[in-house]
Parts: structure tokens; C-alpha cells; sequence
């Protein structure tokens, strides 16, 4: 790679403390192709450190709406409604968002020529200021950097939780210091294209089946999560969940200090509980922070995304009293288990972000009363067996009504698993009205529909807001 495009964070900022320091992007011809969030956001960071900036997507102008309005004035060269292959000619650096994949004509052309291949998370991660924190997994990561957002912002810090959340870490890199903390959620897609990405701490939360359909297999996909902590050393921190024996594996060989997370045993370092309460052990140290009970947010899962938490928020120096404080009043996220409404006795609950198996069977595993699940969507290439045989076994799952290009697939396990009560709606207004219908005084309703949203929605937020909206005009 080219060391002049490429610049370690000490190094870029050695080079911003010196006088009239330039930006290592400056001049540079940079392609980038996907204008999603983070391409947009890129294409500003970069336009600001002074390279030549390319954006291309295979939508026309007329598809994104107003999506580009914040770019439309710059000074860029648009390659819309094409596949960016004539464009790549002189460039520099190829920039693909997490939606291109690694294996896309672009990327082997641009490989072909000798152009670096990279993604917004490891160009943004080069340019922003401050201590960088990073979360990823298959579950639970927007509860846990939005939780730590909490923690520090409780301890007196400007916190940037931003990357795979619908902040893109572009945007933060625009205004950040060097005394802020930046918490990046980070996909697997993403870190298919990092190569210096440098967290101080960072965390795998689990790893369980999801993403096939791009990664193959999960020796590949648990790869990718564990190259989170490639960059690291010996005075920085991996936090790893115990209790899950793919994260348990990757402990081995970590240039970092391992910090491990159980809801169900002792760590030598790290956070777990015990008696009832919160432990953080850190170099022989050792702490109670609050009682589980006063963690307000609910569930097994979301116990877990506390303990790591905790744990990330004290690697970096957070005092015990601060992170009881942001345990006992952060609410959740949006679209995890969020609580919509109650109307005649029935209670509607939003989990959009169920988007794989894992992740709908800790939802099912969290409800308190008697409940119609909606499931389906996008097809990942993922066995719902697992989640069937937990439906089956829960008798509170008394109603399971399916939507999407997976319904059939959904239906097919449920009833290996020995469950009948499945009903089919062929949208998601369709899928509410019957829950309704099936639903008596005292119970839920429950969207967590276990796949990405991409056959009928835009994304699991568009999705989750659609469905708040159908119940909010409920009558």
C-alpha cells in the first residue's frame, strides 16, 4: 500500500500538531462507490481534506431523492446510474461502502490495477480525533455503544457513538477532538476493508449464524469479527464475551489485555455477575456496580450488553459510580424491543432489529405474557431450526404469522419443530390485523421477524417505523 495514503492515527496526529500540517488525503484522486449514509458522509470528509473526490452508484440522480442534497453542491465529479468501472481510470484509492461486496467487478478491477482497495469505517478512522472504542457482533451492538454513549457522556465527555448505527463515522471524523470518545458499531461488512483500524478497546459481543449469504461460511464470518482486534497492542483492551465459545476461542493470540464478560461465572478480569450483582475486576481490583435488578434495561441479552459495557467503559477509566448510574437509567434503542403502545389490553412491541435467528430468539426469550410473533423477510441463507425449536418449546408463543420472501422456509421449520399456529399476511399492515385478531386482553404483539428487511423495506428502520405507525392508527 501507499504510504503516503496511508497514515496510522499517532502518525496523522504528529502530522496535524505541526504547523500547516496537510492532510495525507490531500491531492489524492478517491473514488467512492455506494451513496448510502456513509458514502455521502465520506464524500464531505474527504472533499474537506482536500482530495478529488469521485462518487459513483448504480442509481440515477432521480432515485435518491434528497439524499445527496448535502454533496449535490460540491465540487465533485458523479458517476450516477452506472457501475463506476470507467470511472476508476487515474484513480488513486477505490472507497466501497459496506454494501459493495469484496468480490464486486470494481474491487478485482481496481486490484487488477494496482489501486488500494478500503472502506468509510478505515478512511474515517484515519481522519477522526480521539480515543476510539468499537463494538461489534452478531447481536446486541447498537444497544451497547448507545449504552456507552450513556456511560460517558455520564463522565463528563463529548461521546460520538457512531459507525454501523445511521451515523456514519465520516460524520463524526467532521467535528471530532482529540479529547472526545468515538463508539463505533462495526459490521462484518465493514471490516472486510480495514486494514489500521485501531481501537483502543474493543469487543466482540457473540457470534452466531447471520451473513451466509455474503461470507459463505462462519469460519470466514467469525474471521472477520475477530480482525477487530488486528491493529491493536499490548496497552489496548479486547473485551470478549465468555460465556460464547467462538469469542471465548478468539482470546488466543491477542496482542491486546483480554477482558472477558459472563452473566453465569467469575472472570479473572473483566465484568460478571455475582450474588445478584455487577462485578468489575480489573489489574486485582475489585468492584460491585449495581444489583442486576437496577439494570433498567430488560432481558438475559441486554444483561449481557450491560457487562460489556461496563467492562469497555473501565478499560477506559470510567469509575464504577458512573457506569451504576447509566445502567440504572438508560432506556434502550429504538427498534430493539422498544414498547409502541397498549390498546385493549394488548401490548405492541417493535424488534425490527431482530434481523437474524439469534437475535429473534433472545426477543421470544424476553416476553412475559402470551404472544403473537411476526416473522420473515429477506432471505440470508440462514437455518431458522434453531429459532422454530425455541418457539415451539415456549408456550407463550402462541401465534406465529409470517410475511416475506421467507415465509415458507419460516413455516417449513415451525412445523418440523412440531408447532401448527402459523398464519400468513402478505404485507405488514396485513400481519398487524391479525396479530389483532389472534390477541387477547393481557397479551403482546411482536414484531422481531428474525431476517433483514431488503424484500419489502428499505431497511429493519424503515421497517420498525412503518410498524409503530400501523399500530398508532389503530382504532
Amino acid at each position: 500500500m501507499n504510504s503516503d495514503l496511508y497514515y496510522g492515527r499517532k502518525a496523522r496526529r504528529q502530522h496535524y500538531a505541526a504547523e500547516g500540517g496537510e492532510s495525507p488525503f490531500a491531492g489524492k484522486k478517491t473514488l467512492i462507490v455506494g451513496m448510502a449514509r456513509s458514502g455521502v458522509a465520506l464524500a464531505k470528509l474527504l472533499h474537506r481534506e482536500g482530495a478529488h473526490v469521485t462518487v459513483s452508484d448504480q442509481k440515477p440522480w432521480e432515485a435518491f431523492g434528497d439524499q445527496l442534497d448535502e454533496i449535490r453542491e460540491l465540487p465533485l465529479r458523479f458517476c450516477l446510474g452506472e457501475d463506476g468501472l470507467d470511472a476508476l481510470k487515474g484513480q488513486d484509492l477505490l472507497i466501497i461502502s459496506p454494501g459493495v461486496p469484496i468480490d464486486a467487478p470494481i474491487v478485482k478491477a481496481a486490484k487488477e490495477r494496482g489501486i488500494p482497495v478500503s472502506g468509510e469505517l478505515e478512511i474515517a478512522s484515519r481522519i477522526a480525533k480521539g480515543q476510539m472504542v468499537a463494538v461489534t457482533g452478531t447481536n446486541g451492538k447498537t444497544t451497547t455503544v448507545s449504552l456507552l454513549g450513556a456511560i460517558f457522556t455520564a463522565a463528563g465527555k463529548i461521546a460520538r457513538v457512531c459507525g454501523n448505527i445511521g451515523y456514519p463515522l465520516s460524520a463524526a471524523a467532521m467535528e471530532s477532538r482529540w479529547d472526545d470518545v468515538i463508539v463505533a458499531e462495526v459490521s462484518s461488512f465493514q471490516l472486510e476493508t480495514t486494514d489500521t483500524f485501531h481501537p483502543l478497546t474493543a469487543a466482540v459481543l457473540n457470534v452466531t449464524e447471520d451473513h451466509l449469504n455474503r461470507h459463505g461460511t462462519m469460519e470466514v464470518y467469525t474471521g472477520l469479527k475477530r480482525h477487530i482486534f488486528d491493529a491493536q497492542t499490548e496497552k489496548d483492551y479486547a473485551v470478549l464475551n465468555y460465556d460464547d465459545a467462538a469469542c471465548r476461542a478468539m482470546a488466543e493470540g491477542l496482542r491486546g489485555r483480554v477482558l472477558f464478560f459472563s452473566r453465569l461465572q467469575d472472570v479473572e478480569q473483566g465484568a460478571f455477575v455475582r450474588d445478584g450483582q455487577v462485578v468489575l475486576r480489573l489489574g486485582g481490583e475489585e468492584k460491585t456496580v449495581c444489583a442486576v435488578e437496577e439494570i433498567r434495561i430488560p432481558g438475559p441479552h441486554n444483561l449481557e450488553n450491560a457487562l460489556a459495557a461496563a467492562a469497555i467503559a473501565a478499560s477506559r477509566g470510567v469509575p464504577a459510580p458512573v457506569i451504576r448510574h447509566a445502567l440504572r437509567t438508560f432506556p434502550g434503542v429504538e427498534h430493539r424491543i422498544e414498547f409502541v403502545r397498549e390498546l385493549e389490553g394488548v401490548r405492541y412491541i417493535n424488534d425490527s432489529k431482530g434481523t437474524n435467528v439469534d437475535s429473534t430468539i433472545k426477543a421470544v426469550q424476553s416476553m412475559k405474557a402470551p404472544t403473537a410473533l411476526i416473522l420473515g423477510g429477506y432471505d440470508k441463507h440462514v437455518s431458522f431450526d434453531p429459532l422454530a425449536e425455541e418457539i415451539a418449546k415456549t408456550p407463550l408463543i402462541q401465534n406465529c404469522v409470517l410475511i416475506g420472501v421467507t415465509a415458507g422456509q419460516i413455516e417449513a421449520a415451525l412445523k418440523k419443530a412440531g408447532y401448527a399456529a402459523v398464519h400468513h399476511a402478505a404485507t405488514l399492515q396485513e400481519a398487524v390485523e391479525t396479530c389483532r385478531k389472534l390477541s387477547r386482553p393481557g397479551g403482546s404483539v411482536l414484531l422481531s421477524p428474525a431476517c433483514a428487511s431488503f424484500d419489502m423495506f428499505s431497511d429493519y428502520e424503515q421497517r420498525g417505523r412503518i410498524f409503530k405507525e400501523i399500530v398508532n392508527k389503530l382504532v
